[in-house]
């Protein structure tokens, strides 16, 4: 190590894992301990946009580029006010950041706002543990430096669905984004743990946010009169949080509704699909998701570890899905085919299928037919990551303005389809 470059932070930290593996290093961070789940992001840039993503409360994060934090910390980047990821795992920390924006640097960023870091881990060695075997139980500590000690705390930890997460996150009070430019919609946003770039993304498109806590009641905000109803990303088990689930079911059919990350997971819940938590999530700036509905694939930024069983919706119209009747578990099967498909649900009609990932065949993306109502797994903010998806905020607009075709147009020439 480089004492000059690392600031001379000699400070011993130690990762454990429930599986009975560690690793030692030192802290880049705040001193102390955290528990949590360990995932992995492999996003290159956006270190700030990612520790300060709602979205990672109750989990160790490891990014798995190799140095961090070069360009230190602005005022402008920040995606929450406060930070709520539980820590966060590196192989090379900089003490000493160089960019014009920069006004601290990351390990002072974190320390100040208590958050436990460790560097000099082997995180290639680490991120391959996580896709072998999934997401698991970790702590990072200063405190405890015997690895047997701390290898069984972490056992008898309690696993990331046991909390509610979304509650820790939330706005405690509603309040109001005005609209970039004249104001074309009012929107009700249900934060669940929302990041400050899709409000802005929404104001862009002339939307006035009204962002509301969790567990607003629906009733509530259909007496404000919104164009319409957004449900936001947020962290942990989206079973944790039935009533987002209840206030979907009772917005569905009366206002245009769109949900991204644990919004589509909830609106997917609300028509009656099942969940399942992925083996070690979808994180990172670089997922390649194909647009069924235009045949053009998009790089998307993604940060969940669950997501919706497509065939757990109802049966296929075949001839609404290419003459097919029979589900599939990989969906790059109609990625392939160029197919859009279709299923009947029980309580809002069809519901079609629009994204996949083409890393792993899961869903990232559906459209309800017979209501207002769309969602995507992914994050078309980005915030870090491309910005090949943003489109979905002109879609919702277009839905709100009552255009038939809002979803279905082109990413890259913007011609509609």
């Amino acid at each position: 190590m480089n004492l000059l470059v690392d600031g001379g932070n000699t400070s011993k930290a130690l990762l454990a894992l429930e599986d009975g593996s560690y690793f030692f290093g030192r802290c880049a961070g705040a001193e102390g301990e955290a528990f949590g789940e360990v995932v992995f992001n492999t996003s290159m840039v956006g270190y700030q946009e990612i520790v300060s993503d709602p979205s990672y409360a109750g989990q160790l994060v490891t990014l798995t580029y190799p140095q961090v934090g070069n360009y230190g910390v602005n005022e402008v980047d920040m995606q929450a006010r406060d930070l709520h990821l539980s820590g966060l795992i590196v192989h090379d920390m900089c003490y000493e950041p160089s960019n014009w924006q920069s006004v601290t640097s990351l390990p002072e960023f974190l320390a100040e706002r208590g958050v436990v870091a460790i560097e000099d881990v082997d995180t290639r060695a680490l991120t391959l543990k996580i896709r072998e075997h999934g997401a698991c139980k970790g702590c990072i500590s200063t405190v405890d430096l015997n690895p047997e000690s701390l290898v069984a705390r972490v056992q008898a930890s309690a696993p990331i669905s046991e909390h509610n997460y979304v509650a820790d996150v939330t706005t405690p009070e509603p309040y109001v984004i005005p609209a970039k430019g004249e104001r074309k919609h009012t929107v009700v946003a249900y934060d669940c743990g929302e990041k400050a770039g899709i409000a802005k993304r929404l104001a862009a498109v002339g939307c006035e946010v009204t962002v509301v806590p969790w567990d607003t009641p629906a009733e509530k905000v259909l007496t404000m009169d919104p164009d319409g109803v957004f449900f936001s990303n947020g962290p942990g088990d989206p079973e944790t949080v039935p009533p987002v689930v209840d206030a979907v079911k009772a917005c569905l059919g009366k206002l245009p509704v769109f949900g991204i990350c644990l919004g589509n997971q909830v609106i997917s819940m609300a028509a009656g699909g099942q969940i399942e938590k992925l083996p070690y999530g979808h994180h990172g700036g670089n997922e390649p998701v194909m647009n069924l509905l235009t045949g053009k694939v998009e790089i998307t930024a993604q940060n969940h570890n669950y997501g919706p069983i497509f065939k757990t919706f109802g049966p296929l119209v075949p001839e609404l899905s290419g003459g097919y009747s029979d589900h599939v578990d990989d969906l790059r099967f109609w990625s392939e085919r160029h197919i859009a498909p279709v299923v009947e649900t029980e309580r809002y009609g069809r519901i079609r299928l629009t994204h996949v990932n083409l890393n792993d065949g899961t869903p990232e993306g559906i459209q309800f037919l017979d209501v207002p109502a769309f969602s995507m797994q992914y994050h078309p903010e980005a915030k870090p990551g491309p910005n090949d998806s943003t489109y979905a905020f002109a879609a919702f607009a277009r839905l709100m303005d009552g255009e038939p075709d809002y979803l279905a147009i082109d990413v890259r020439e913007g011609r509609r389809f």
